[in-house]
């Protein structure tokens, strides 16, 4: 499988990972930051914002990873590069969010 297939799977993987805080918070109808907020990545959206985005997520994450490259679950690469790009945003976002919700081994103000 060329290169830019695989790169293609780790993005989706990115943007399918993305797509869960968001769409949870949003669905509970919970505030929760994004890239819309002010200051971006660290103010709070609403949860409509949130709902929007996180289907805009799984919408760029179908299309990288089923319409750009076809995905293979049996597919060792596809597999390992889709999990690769969820991992990591998962734990930076683990990280970053901590911040402001007590998840970095903080309490919360």
């Amino acid at each position: 499988m060329p290169w830019l297939h695989l790169l293609a799977h780790f993005a989706g993987g990115l943007f399918l990972a993305n797509a869960i805080p968001h769409l949870v918070s949003g669905t509970m109808g919970r505030s929760f930051q994004s890239p819309f907020a002010k200051p971006a990545g660290e103010g709070l959206s609403s949860s409509t914002v949130n709902v929007m985005w996180g289907f805009a997520n799984l919408v760029l994450a179908y299309v990288l990873i089923c319409r750009v490259a076809r995905f293979d679950l049996q597919s060792t690469g596809d597999a390992a590069a889709l999990g690769l790009g969820m991992l990591l945003i998962s734990l930076f976002s683990a990280r970053h969010f901590g911040r402001f919700h007590g998840g970095n081994g903080a309490t919360k103000p």
